[in-house]
């Protein structure tokens, strides 16, 4: 009798750093079970050996800035039966999306000396901004606790449980005291996904950002206290465009605060 047939997994890159795919070969003995669960058909990252379509699920690296990478991500949604967008590129145009506050023109008159073979799109997107998208898994890079559940789930024909609610709640169940509140630190904890450990909280530092906006943020609320502490509005914009620039919730914030 012949063993099921895995399902096959592709990892695919576009605009980024690829510390999201790390994220994916860090999970190291975990990426064992996987290897032994899903057929790893294509990541360029980890191997050569390179299988041809359809795949079963794809995962998703990168924000879309150029003419011919918006071309090729349709090709990949066509192969693609299940297809999740991992971190903050993929899922808010990352921080390469800070060119789309300006004109991206400018920056490679400045920076090529033939600007003129520069092939490039006006602005950072994200992947949903140009293809149906089954999932979104935040992050700058993501957890790959959180990536190994999206995969799990998958297998298993479930939702991800993957946090929604704020940073917030993190910092208090860690004990950890509100940076906000004791030094009047900037710090968009109240405003984004859980999921990164409280790093920088730990080490009295405000949160950036790195896992985007949690569902309903009231981002105006947050800029609002910013201000009533004494920050200015160039500060205040600047909290926010960080690696989840492009996020609705955050570029509705900076530049409400533009001069």
């Amino acid at each position: 009798m012949r063993a099921p047939k895995k399902p096959k997994l592709a990892v695919w890159k576009f605009a980024s750093c690829d510390g999201c795919q790390l994220s994916l070969l860090d999970c190291e003995d975990e990426l064992l079970a996987v290897a032994g669960a899903i057929d790893i058909a294509y990541f360029p990252e980890a191997s050569r050996a390179m299988v041809k379509g359809p795949y079963d699920l794809s995962l998703v690296e990168g924000s879309i800035t150029t003419p011919h990478d918006a071309e090729r991500i349709h090709q990949i949604r066509r192969q693609s039966k299940f297809l999740v967008t991992i971190g903050a590129c993929a899922t808010s145009g990352g921080i390469q999306a800070l060119r789309n506050f300006k004109n991206v023109r400018e920056f490679t008159s400045l920076v090529y000396a033939s600007p003129e073979f520069i092939s490039t799109l006006d602005k950072s997107t994200p992947i949903s901004g140009h293809i149906k998208v089954d999932f979104e898994l935040h992050g700058c890079p993501i957890s790959k606790e959180q990536l190994l559940e999206v995969i799990s789930a998958y297998l298993n024909g479930r939702k991800p449980n993957t946090p929604s609610h704020a940073l917030c709640i993190e910092c208090k169940r860690a004990g950890i005291v509100c940076v906000m509140v004791a030094h009047g630190t900037p710090c968009l904890g109240p405003v984004t996904h859980a999921g990164c450990g409280v790093i920088c909280p730990q080490y009295d530092r405000g949160c950036y950002g790195c896992f985007g906006p949690k569902e309903t943020p009231n981002a105006h609320s947050l800029a609002a206290s910013l201000a009533g502490a004494g920050w200015s509005k160039d500060e205040i914009m600047r909290v926010f465009r960080t690696y989840n620039a492009e996020a609705p919730a955050f570029r509705k914030a900076s530049t409400s605060h533009e001069d």
